[in-house]
């Protein structure tokens, strides 16, 4: 008698752009929102926020109220 899980390949299907990516599961089925070919970090697309450092705001409030 085994402890393990019977897994199978299964199909996950990206929601976002349609890709199909072939993984071992235990589910019958899966959807992902986001997938490696078109999340802005993988692809690099992403926006770095640039809002400065704790150090220059600081720096900042201290000269406006001198």
């Amino acid at each position: 008698m085994s402890q393990h899980p019977n897994t199978h390949l299964i199909d996950v299907v990206c929601a976002n752009c349609g890709t199909y990516h072939r993984v071992r599961s235990t589910a019958e089925g899966l959807s992902i929102d986001v997938c490696s070919n078109c999340h802005p970090v993988y692809t690099g697309v992403a926006r770095v926020a640039v809002g400065g450092s704790r150090v220059e705001r600081f720096n900042r409030r201290l000269a406006l109220s001198a």
